[in-house]
This record gives structure tokens, C-alpha cells and sequence, in this order.
């Protein structure tokens, strides 16, 4: 079964034409064997570097080791795995054989993968040594949970992925998929309640390559990517494999949190070209005593996503490092960024234009378009999206209607088409009768020279009328005071208007997160509401 032709890349159509058996782990190792790119590396980890033939010799391998253990096309295999050349393996290998991979946050707790394994219906358990600890106490609960695989195992080690891989024929039968087979699942990554399995099809990891990477990015076969989002989730999986291997590059992958310190390490040791972080890790980058020079680094352009990028963090790496960050935002629905600001039309403060391939609009409580400048829910139409939640009919509907996807995002869009965030539709706040956005708050703290971090959520006042409240995270050398409180809100009053400035300030060490960095206010507004 062939990939796609050399004449399909040579442009960027709307609409890629799949052949009517469609294999994606197949396309993208086959498209690198058949141009003679075996011998390449195609990923860097902590451990080594590993060709693109050997990455087929092993994921075959590890498509036979699941045969061989009973494990059925279109059953799940559940994936807890730190970022290292066993996670393309194990992920590739499942999908060669037509089984789900079911990629999760490597960062919850048992309770978490409790729930997933059982949603699931996992097969097969692929974990990571030092993660092997969270779930000893679950795996004799699951009903379904027939073997577990150990990655970073010595190969004597019972249950080892080496010795499994070493014992497994390293040529296997691709299975007979569609493109609109189930492919895969991510889990949404709870910056708004419980954790959803996003399902999504064959045809998507090559969409959001050929329509991002490609058309945007302009990512070629001499690029060396470095994803600090991990490839547990979506942003990661298309930085760290998708991306690269859609046009033989190669991927660096980090196992350890990506501290400014290990990023660092990693820009300056292997020199990639693209760099894909977000926001919180620009900012804490921006503000370390190790910051490189623009010299020490390779870069032709870094990706933002996750959060909206405020102003301010993008101009600054750009006079520090000399090239642009590209803010875009994508989804776990939607598999990656689907509006994005573009190479020389880069535009700080907005989300910038659609991807090609891509249709987008704003629209108001009652689904009707609003004209530019109005702010609305941002829906979205593409060939990424995903096909369903699993097991949450209710959910499914809520989001994906008809050929559109609602983002739950608030957006305007300005005269010359730009895009630019509002914040969630569920964290607007209405002050007065008009509408606040904490992001446009946020940004306009994050302007003090004293503030680190901050986030803006509603809370009630004597009255029982919402006013906007700030939590913040201050800078090294500045200290808590009612003094600095009584700063921050004069401020904001001299950038934006007065009922948008917080009624109450709160300092704290950190916000709470997701493990993708995504802000979740939802607890600051449980908080708030205490």
C-alpha cells in the first residue's frame, strides 16, 4: 500500500486524496524508506539516535509482539510512556496492525489511569519504569488488562519491552485499514473537568502535517525539531513525530519536565531549527539567569500554543533570539493548530489567520456569524477533527456539530482577518453588562515588571455581582505586600479601563495547571467561590 506520492507533496491541496487502504504508520515510515532515507536519524533521545530503518525494524517488532499476544485489530493498547524512542515504536508498531493506541498524561495520579484503563478497555499496558509505581495497585482491578510491557526495563527484567522487542520478528503485515479507520485516542487534558477519550482517524496525523507543518512551518527534511510538549498529547505528538517524519527530519525528544535549564541544554547540544513550547516556558525561559545568546542557538522559528501568548513574552524573544515565535492554538479535538500566525505576517497580541485547509468563524449564543470585531464562540471546520468521545454521547454532541467544531474559545476577529483570544467561552466575565477577558487582564499584569504569572477569574462581591479577581505569581527579589496589590491596580488602570481592573489580588506560588501548561481556572473560581 503506497504512502502519498511525491507529486501529492509537491503541493498543499484543501482536500488530500487517500487511497481507499490507508495505513498512517505506514505512510510515514514508508515515505522515508522509498526516498532513501533509511540511514537518516530520525529521533535523538537522552539514550541515543536511531535511524528510520531501525525505527521500521522496531516497530514491527513491537506490531508482531501484540499479534503474537492476542491483541485484536481495533482493541486498545493504553500508553503511560516518558518521551523516548519507545514511544514512535510502541505507537507506529500499534497502528501497523490496525490496534488503538491510547496515549495519556505521563503527570496524573492511579485515580486517573484507574479511570482510563477501565474506559478504555485497555489490552495491553505499555508503561515507563519509573512509572510503573502508579499503577501496581491497578492492575489487578482492570477486567480487560491482559499484559503489561516495561519501557527503560533491563532486558532480563520480567516484563520487559527490550527483551519483547528483541524476541519479535522485525518484518510484519500491515493491516488492512481505511482512512477513516479508528486510529488512535488522546485524552483531553482537563484544563475544564474530567479527562474525555478524543478519538481520531487515520487520515488526520498526515492532515495536520501536510496543512501545518508544511504550508506554515515550512518543515523540510533538513529540519531538527525539539518539542518541549511532550507526545502525550496533541500539541506533542505532531511537534515530536508527526511533523518530522512527514518529511524526514529528525525529532530530539527529552524525558525529564522541561525546565527552562533542560530546554536550554537541548537548543544549544543538538541545534534544532524549530523549536515548540508554551507560553508559561517562554516566560520562565525569558526570565533565567542561563538564557543563551542568539548565537549559541540554530533557530528558524519557535511555535507557541496551549495558552495565548501575551504581547509582550513575543517581542522579547524576538529581540533576544532574533526570530519569531509563531502563536497558534489548536485542540485535542482537532489534533493540532488549526489559526496560527504565519512566517513574515507574525502579529503579537493575535492568534493570526487559519491554517490552509481550514475554515473558521465567530459566532453568537444563538449559532449566528458575527461580523469582524464582534466577540463570539469560535467554531471550526477541518479534516483533522476528531470522529467522537467515546462512551459520552452527551459530550459528543455538545462539541461536534455537523462538520463544525465548537472550540469553546472567545474570539474577535480585527478588519484584516486576524484572529485574537478572548479566553474561554466558560471564562468570560460580564462586569457591568460587558464583557471581560481575563487574557486581556492578564496580559496588561503581566506588564509589570514585578509579575511573573497571572490568571483572572470571576468572583462575587457583597452585592452577588461578578468582578474580576487576580492570582498572581511574582518575579524573583519582589515581595508580598498591599503595598504592591495597590500597584498592580493603578497599573492596570492606566492601560485599560477601569471596571476591567481586578477587585482582589492573591499571590501565590504558582497556579494550578495541566500537565500541557494550560491554566485551570476553573479550580481558581472553585477557589474563589469558597
Amino acid at each position: 500500500m503506497p504512502g502519498l506520492s511525491q507529486v501529492d507533496r509537491a503541493i498543499v491541496p484543501p482536500n488530500i486524496v487517500f487511497p481507499q487502504d490507508y495505513n498512517a504508520a505506514y505512510d510515514l515510515l514508508q515515505r522515508n524508506l522509498q526516498a532513501g532515507r533509511g540511514d537518516k536519524p530520525a529521533f535523538i533521545d537522552d539514550r541515543g539516535s536511531y535511524t528510520y530503518n531501525e525505527l521500521e525494524r522496531r516497530s514491527s517488532a513491537f506490531a508482531n509482539v501484540l499479534r503474537d499476544r492476542g491483541v485484536q485489530m481495533e482493541q486498545r493498547i493504553l500508553l503511560c510512556l516518558l518521551d523516548s524512542i519507545d514511544f514512535p515504536v510502541v505507537f507506529l508498531g500499534a497502528i501497523k496492525v490496525g490496534v488503538v493506541p491510547v496515549a495519556v498524561n505521563t503527570l496524573l495520579t492511579p485515580d486517573d489511569y484507574r479511570y482510563m484503563l477501565q474506559d478504555s478497555r485497555a489490552q495491553m499496558l505499555l508503561v515507563s519504569e519509573a512509572l510503573l509505581p502508579l499503577f501496581e495497585p491497578l492492575l489487578d482491578e482492570s477486567s480487560h488488562l491482559k499484559s503489561i510491557l516495561v519501557s527503560g526495563a533491563d532486558e532480563q527484567a520480567e516484563n520487559s519491552l527490550c527483551a519483547a522487542l528483541a524476541a519479535s520478528n522485525p518484518e510484519c503485515v500491515i493491516a488492512p485499514t481505511r482512512c477513516d479507520d479508528m486510529c488512535f485516542w488522546l485524552y483531553s487534558s482537563g484544563s475544564t473537568g474530567a479527562p474525555k477519550g478524543t478519538v481520531h482517524k487515520h487520515s488526520s496525523l498526515i492532515q495536520t502535517a501536510e496543512l501545518y507543518a508544511r504550508a506554515v512551518l515550512e518543515l523540510s527534511e533538513q529540519d531538527i525539531v525539539f518539542s518541549a510538549a511532550k507526545l502525550f498529547f496533541a500539541y506533542g505528538l505532531g511537534n515530536g513525530m508527526t511533523f518530522p517524519m512527514s518529511v524526514g527530519g529528525t525529532a530530539v525528544l527529552m524525558a525529564e519536565r522541561p525546565t527552562p535549564e533542560a530546554v536550554f541544554a537541548r537548543l544549544t547540544e543538538h541545534q534544532p531549527t524549530l523549536f515548540f513550547g508554551a507560553p508559561t516556558l517562554f516566560a520562565g525561559m525569558l526570565a533565567s539567569a542561563d538564557l543563551p545568546d542568539r548565537d549559541q542557538l540554530s533557530l528558524r522559528y519557535a511555535v507557541s500554543a496551549g495558552e495565548s501568548l501575551p504581547e509582550h513574552l513575543g517581542k522579547r524573544w524576538l529581540e533576544q533570539f532574533g526570530v519569531d515565535v509563531l502563536d497558534g492554538i489548536g485542540s485535542t479535538e482537532m489534533l493540532h493548530i488549526y489559526l496560527s500566525n504565519q512566517p513574515q505576517q507574525t502579529r503579537y497580541g493575535t492568534t493570526g489567520v487559519p491554517v490552509p485547509g481550514y475554515e473558521l468563524r465567530v459566532v453568537d449564543d444563538d449559532g449566528h456569524t458575527l461580523p469582524p470585531g464582534e466577540i463570539g464562540e469560535l467554531q471550526i471546520k477541518g479534516p483533522s477533527s476528531a470522529i467522537f468521545y467515546w462512551n459520552n454521547r452527551e459530550k459528543t454532541l455538545a462539541t461536534f456539530n455537523g462538520q463544525w467544531v465548537r472550540s469553546g474559545d472567545k474570539y474577535h476577529q480585527d478588519e484584516d482577518g486576524y484572529f485574537v483570544f478572548h479566553g474561554r467561552s466558560d471564562d468570560m466575565l460580564k462586569v457591568s453588562g460587558i464583557y471581560v477577558s481575563p487574557i486581556e487582564v492578564e496580559a496588561a499584569l503581566m506588564t509589570h515588571p514585578a509579575v511573573l504569572e497571572a490568571a483572572v477569574v470571576g468572583r462575587e462581591d457583597a452585592d452577588e455581582l461578578v468582578k474580576p479577581a487576580a492570582y498572581v505569581v511574582l518575579q524573583r527579589g519582589h515581595e508580598r505586600s498591599e503595598a504592591l496589590a495597590t500597584a498592580l491596580k493603578s497599573h492596570v488602570k492606566t492601560v485599560l479601563a477601569p471596571y476591567k481592573c481586578p477587585r482582589w489580588f492573591e499571590f501565590v506560588d504558582e497556579l494550578p495547571k495541566t500537565a500541557t501548561g494550560k491554566i485551570q481556572r476553573f479550580k481558581l473560581r472553585q477557589a474563589a467561590a469558597v
